[in-house]
C-alpha cells in the first residue's frame, strides 16, 4: 500500500484559494475514481471536485468552512501499489546498417 496526497488543483485563471463547503467523503471511507469528493467555493463559483484516485481516504487536510491555497494538500489516499510500467519494454535489436571497412575500387 502507498499513500498519495492530492493537492488543491488550479480551478481557474487567477484563483489562488478555495473554501471547503462540504466533504462528500469521510476519513477511512473507500472511494472510487471520479466519485464526488468535495464541494469547494471560489471567488467565482461553487464546484464539486471528483476523486482523482481509487482508494481509502486516509486524511482530510482541511475542515469544512476552512480556506486552502492552490497547491496545498487537500486529501491523502491509501492506494494499492501497482508495480511495473504500462506497456511493453523495447527489445534491443542489432543495427541493420552495414559499414564498409575498405573503400570501393575504381
Amino acid at each position: 500500500m502507498a499513500e498519495v496526497t492530492f493537492p488543491l488543483p488550479d480551478l481557474g485563471e487567477g484563483l489562488i484559494s478555495a473554501r471547503i463547503l462540504e466533504w462528500l467523503v469521510a476519513e477511512g471511507e473507500w472511494v472510487e475514481r471520479n466519485a464526488p469528493l468535495v464541494e469547494l467555493e471560489t471567488t467565482k463559483s461553487a464546484v464539486e471536485i471528483p476523486s482523482p484516485q481509487t482508494g481509502r481516504v486516509s486524511r482530510l487536510h482541511v475542515g469544512e468552512d476552512e480556506e486552502l491555497a492552490v497547491g496545498a494538500p487537500l486529501v491523502t489516499f491509501t492506494v494499492e501499489d501497482h508495480a511495473g510500467i504500462v506497456g511493453t519494454v523495447p527489445v534491443d535489436h542489432e543495427p541493420q546498417r552495414r559499414v564498409r571497412l575498405t573503400p570501393p575500387e575504381d
